[in-house]
């Protein structure tokens, strides 16, 4: 399983579809620079990345690395019909398995606003569709867009490409042993959720359904925080906005991000923030 870390997106940079006849094999290639998402409709490709075995039948995928050797190990059965794409990103990735690393990047409220909100996503390299026409449709799309080569095709490929990608993280159910990546982000998305009320860990573990602890183990574990911290980190960042975007007094600030005491409002914004809640619009209010 591939880990991307966004913003930025993978980025599309083309795509085309091939059909083999029987006994045909798919070219053998290293260090092609390029991720290589490949698709087939019907038929079956044996491939391998290095030493793992990469089986795509039809109405499966397959996500071949940029920095390794493919090569085949068998030729094609039967007719194989297959569409490929070629991506790059420009943001960290890595291989994570069942047990590995997992940590994702956590957003700080430090700096200017706007915040941008990093968040991680997964690709297993192999794997079969839920709703394979679906996808097979937004590659025909995309095809035809190849076509036209204006600026517009372009950017309405990307957008394609990005569905398409969301479709097979959806398609894909991260394993077993994976479940305390669900665990936190759940988590995070009840806290970012219910930011403005009381919080309690009691709250939050009826909410969810798991023992505080344990919440708390998986948010360390992919957030490298405890909720608590997450929780504060998110309002200082909602109180940033809130203190260009509005003329709400400083204190009326506090109250709508969910501080309830205006002091350890005061004292979590100058701690993330590097400054006081005042000195931080003034810097946005210069004439």
């Amino acid at each position: 399983m591939l880990k991307f870390v966004s913003p930025p997106l993978p980025h599309f940079i083309a795509c085309g579809e091939d059909t083999y006849s029987a006994g045909r094999s798919h070219v053998d290639r290293s260090g092609i620079g390029v991720f290589d998402l490949l698709f087939v409709t019907r038929g079956c490709l044996y491939l391998a990345e290095e030493s793992l075995p990469v089986v795509i039948p039809a109405g499966g995928f397959g996500l071949l690395r940029p920095d390794r050797a493919h090569r085949t190990t068998e030729p094609c059965e039967a007719e194989t019909h297959f569409y490929w794409i070629h991506f790059q990103t420009f943001g960290g990735w890595s291989e994570t398995d069942d047990e590995g690393d997992r940590k994702a990047i956590l957003s700080r409220a430090e700096g200017d606003y706007p915040v941008v909100h990093p968040f991680s996503f997964y690709l297993p390299q192999t794997g079969n569709l839920l709703a394979p026409e679906s996808a097979h449709a937004h590659l025909r799309g995309m095809l035809a867009l190849q076509a036209e080569m204006s600026a517009l095709s372009y950017w309405r490929q990307q957008l394609l490409f990005q569905e398409l990608l969301l479709q097979v993280q959806e398609d894909s159910k991260l394993p077993a042993g994976g479940s305390y990546l669900a665990i936190a982000e759940e988590a995070a998305a009840f806290l970012r959720r219910s930011y403005r009320e009381t919080f309690t860990y009691k709250k939050m573990s009826e909410e969810l359904h798991f023992h505080a602890n344990y919440i708390s183990l998986c948010m360390k574990r992919v957030y490298g925080c405890t909720p608590l911290d997450y929780l504060t980190r998110y309002r200082v960042e909602q109180a940033k906005r809130l203190l260009i975007d509005t003329n709400d007094a400083v204190g009326r600030v506090a109250e709508n991000v969910g501080f309830g005491s205006f002091p350890h409002f005061v004292r979590c914004f100058g701690r993330l923030a590097g400054t006081t809640p005042k000195a931080f619009r003034m810097r946005f209010r210069q004439l």
